[in-house]
């Protein structure tokens, strides 16, 4: 492709979408944390800063563990990016990595490198992959598949009526009607034989 050939119309959309989709389904943030803090931990214990005709080097006796965490931390930071099953792991790997770079590494390469794995560390320890939402229906469109939040009855329930149950005790009906022609149960304690109950009094 040459420089004049133009780029195709929603090619840059297209590809922004596909890193944005790929950015949600891992830890991206919390990685690129812990991967930024391991730079400045490893680097400035090697690092000869020139001030004026004055050469000042902050190389510490600890040059080689300050590299060691420096690039653990980088590798940890691209392992929660493509290997996000083991966030837990590497979230509490920074932090500690973290900690141990106070004494050994000018102090957590002067906070920077400290803070950046401290925060990584604990974003990645907390992420949790999404849950994608439930259809209403179910397959099919069939109703009653769908869960609905607690408290509030679904359209789809549709309630049971009321079965009449039959006292096999008693000799007249379970069911009486009322003034509205609604269905009443009887008193079967016997208190009121006027409602078609049989009559029969309570011991005692």
């Amino acid at each position: 492709m040459s420089a004049e050939t133009p780029a195709a119309p929603g090619q840059f959309t297209r590809r922004r979408l596909q890193f944005r989709a790929w950015r949600g389904a891992r830890p991206f943030w919390a990685g690129l944390f812990v991967l930024l803090g391991g730079f400045p931990i490893m680097y400035f214990p090697y690092a000869h800063l020139q001030i004026g005709h004055l050469t000042l080097a902050m190389a510490t006796t600890a040059g080689a563990g300050s590299l060691i965490i420096g690039v653990l931390l980088v590798v940890l930071g691209v392992s929660l990016w493509f290997q996000k099953h083991v966030r837990v792991f590497a979230g509490v790997a920074a932090i500690l990595l973290g900690l141990v770079s106070l004494p050994v590494s000018n102090f957590g390469g002067f906070i920077i490198g400290f803070l950046f794995a401290l925060i990584g560390g604990a974003m990645a320890v907390s992420w949790a992959p999404g849950v994608p939402p439930r259809a209403a229906a179910g397959a099919g469109g069939r109703p009653g598949r769908g869960r609905c939040p607690r408290g509030d009855p679904s359209p789809w329930v549709v309630p049971r009526r009321a079965e009449r149950v039959e006292n096999p005790y008693s000799t007249g009906p379970a069911f009486t009607k009322d003034a509205d022609g609604a269905d009443v149960p009887n008193d079967l304690s016997g208190t009121s034989p006027a409602n078609g109950a049989n009559g029969r009094h309570s011991a005692g």
